[in-house]
């Protein structure tokens, strides 16, 4: 069954042009991504939050962030935040495991209930088209696992945060509560 959603997600995402939606994207919403199960979601799913992306890895000096993204999404959730977490495994090998094993270390060892996705690549030659448009919109380089990308309601990147500032970082709260 997960490897029948996995088929359906990636048929899905080489029907649509990624060049297209790299170069002509006005938003995230305009990106499917499969979940962390190989569902495919539109992100348009989301119109209407705010959004923080970020690409998380699961053996990095950066992964005790997942405590603080969850204790964030707990705090802002009722008010329209939503994160969302890309494991990547472009850093030093620091993500080397499949969805399944992904998702049960975020969940095990962190208590995660903010939507997870697939693994995706998010810097070099093969960096995907969301994260290309997200780049493309902040002028900011995916410097490491856990750069976060704040998107407004409207779907559009407001701004980048790197690596090491922390989900609860005075920062980070201050521009989620402006666009809530």
């Amino acid at each position: 069954m997960r490897l029948l959603a996995m088929l359906n997600a990636l048929i899905m995402l080489m029907s649509c042009s990624a060049t297209a939606q790299e170069s002509s994207a006005e938003s995230v919403y305009e990106f499917t991504m499969p979940d962390i199960d190989g569902n495919p979601v539109n992100l348009k799913t989301y119109e209407g939050k705010v959004l923080l992306i970020v690409n998380v890895a699961s053996k990095c000096g950066n992964t005790p962030q997942y405590a603080g993204l969850q204790k964030l999404y707990e705090k802002y959730s009722d008010k329209g935040l939503v994160v969302l977490g890309f494991p990547a495994n472009n850093f030093m090998g620091q993500e080397p495991g499949n969805d399944d094993q992904i998702k049960e270390f975020c969940t095990a060892n962190y208590g995660v209930t903010f939507p997870m996705f697939s693994k995706i690549s998010v810097k070099g030659s093969d960096t995907h088209p969301l994260y290309s448009y997200l780049i493309a919109n902040t002028e900011s380089n995916v410097s490491w696992n856990f750069q976060k990308f704040l998107v407004g309601r409207d779907g559009k990147v407001v701004q980048s945060f790197t690596p090491k500032t922390q989900p609860m970082d005075e920062s980070i709260n201050t521009e989620i509560e402006a666009l809530l």
